[in-house]
């Protein structure tokens, strides 16, 4: 029998239509397993939260509490099973808590988890005011909402690591294709692809000119006339929009195709991939909406709370390492002549340059000395820094291999020209260094610590620290500054990078 092209076709259509159902079913299981996932962690977290904060208010009898309130474990128990969890569970669902879309892309998840278990704490409080047989022990109350805030977040924790073991496996990422090329489509494939879990598998490009693209094994898989079949033979969920590649008529077209699709989620680039991690509003002015780029990454609430965690944390510090900072300062001042503390010229906010303090670890005549090894001038002209310098002194090396070199930039922050956590301080000389992200550094203050030091501090490329510090200043919250003064504690003690 003769098979025509019209029979191959539709034979092909059918295949990818079955391939199409096989995947959204997988989907769908996935789904449904990340919620199971999750609703049975947030319960036995919000259960265990609710039990240590009865434990913590009447069985250890601590002076503080009022002996008088109600403490009957039955009548808690009853209350946390019937009342408080199903509370609290239906406050995460609404919101968002359960949806995907909010869920594994960092730390911003720990935000709302915040927000939620406020929420819910609030609730409980309201339904004992209208309701008179509710009663509960305000001291109960304030430590069960600790508690499932920090159990909860532990809960998410362990969740999100098992499903990052996952994507590994292929599981739990989305099929994407980048729509449009051009230095804004390739740094975005670039970052995208090094963050292993960002739950998309990028798949290629979709470009007009077909020649052009290719990316670390990313090819073009079609023009934009092919864009429809592209997506359906990939099975394709998701579609970047690269905006500053696509003219007017094309995005409006995709848009319309594919902007209220329930099988495609569609996302745009900003078109300012250099500049946005400052942030955007949007304002009427005449009734013309416009874009406004905000000039520093923290305003509002969001710089209160860096500069209340700065300081909370600084100023007891500074007066408890007081005898740590005579010792380390004789230390310095017998091993070699010369000034104890070096101060070197930065950048900070909005360019404007400050001197950063450190304890000094290097001979007065360090220049003279590394003249004596021309390849480890050449080798620090070229990578900014030195594995074996010459120039450092005996103590020296014992305070950069532990850090405390660093301990005097605890002023700098107390003179609010440094963060505890932040992008890596620069010389205005390395800004170039940075190329077109350059100018992003100076829209927050550098910190002490960083995602760069909880990577590998000094055997971290340029490039690869380019790449965290944008990820930190785009994406910030006070969350990842706690997260990140944790993670400080091993790597420090680790002592990897540190030379």
């Amino acid at each position: 029998m003769r098979v025509t092209r019209t029979d191959r076709n539709l034979v092909y259509g059918n295949s990818i239509g079955l391939e199409t159902s096989r995947r959204s079913y997988a989907r769908t299981v996935e789904n449904l397993i990340l919620f199971a996932i999750l609703l049975v962690v947030d319960v036995l977290m919000i259960g265990l939260a609710m039990r240590m904060a009865y434990f913590l208010r009447f069985d250890l009898n601590l002076p503080i509490f009022d002996a008088r309130a109600v403490s009957s474990i039955e009548y808690y128990e009853h209350l946390i099973l019937f009342t408080v969890i199903p509370l609290w569970v239906v406050v995460f669902f609404v919101r968002g808590l359960y949806n995907r879309q909010n869920l594994l892309g960092g730390t911003q998840e720990y935000d709302v988890l915040f927000q939620a278990n406020t929420l819910a704490m609030f609730m409980v409080v309201a339904v004992g005011f209208f309701e008179p047989a509710f009663v509960v022990a305000r001291g109960w109350i304030l430590i069960a909402w600790l508690s499932a805030v920090l159990l909860t977040g532990v809960g998410r924790f362990l969740v999100r690591r098992l499903i990052y073991f996952l994507r590994g496996y292929g599981l739990f990422l989305s099929r994407a294709i980048i729509v449009g090329y051009n230095d804004e489509a390739r740094s975005m494939a670039e970052q995208l692809l090094v963050a292993k879990n960002s739950g998309l598998r990028i798949l290629g490009f979709v470009d007009d000119d077909m020649a052009k693209t290719s990316l670390k094994g990313l090819r073009c898989l079609g023009t934009l006339a092919d864009l429809s079949l592209v997506i359906e033979e990939h099975q394709v969920e998701e579609v970047i929009l690269t905006n500053s590649a696509l003219s007017r008529e094309q995005f409006l077209a995709i848009f319309q195709q594919y902007g209220l699709s329930k099988q495609i989620k569609l996302r745009m680039s900003s078109g300012l991939y250099e500049v946005i991690t400052t942030g955007l509003q949007v304002k009427e002015v005449a009734w013309v909406p416009l874009v406004e780029v905000n000039k520093v990454r923290l305003t509002g609430m969001d710089l209160g709370l860096k500069t209340l965690l700065d300081y909370s944390l600084t100023l007891p510090a500074v007066i408890l390492l007081a005898p740590l900072y005579l010792l380390i300062a004789l230390a310095v001042r017998l091993d070699s002549p010369g000034p104890v503390i070096y101060r070197r010229r930065v950048m900070g906010v909005n360019g404007k340059t400050f001197y950063a303090f450190k304890f000094r670890t290097m001979y007065v005549n360090g220049d003279e000395i590394l003249e004596r090894y021309p390849e480890k001038k050449a080798e620090l002209l070229r990578n900014h820094k030195l594995k074996d310098d010459p120039r450092v002194t005996r103590v020296g090396r014992i305070l950069r291999k532990l850090s405390l070199d660093e301990l005097p930039q605890l002023l700098n922050v107390l003179r609010n020209e440094m963060s505890l956590v932040g992008p890596r301080m620069i010389t205005p000389e390395e800004v170039r260094e940075y190329h077109k992200w350059g100018i992003n550094l100076l829209t927050v203050k550098p910190g002490i610590t960083g995602k760069w030091q909880v990577s590998g501090r000094s055997d971290v490329t340029y490039q690869e620290r380019v790449r965290l510090d944008m990820y930190y200043i785009r994406n910030w919250n006070i969350w990842m500054d706690i997260q990140l003064l944790i993670q400080t504690i091993p790597a420090v003690l680790s002592r990897r990078g540190a030379y």
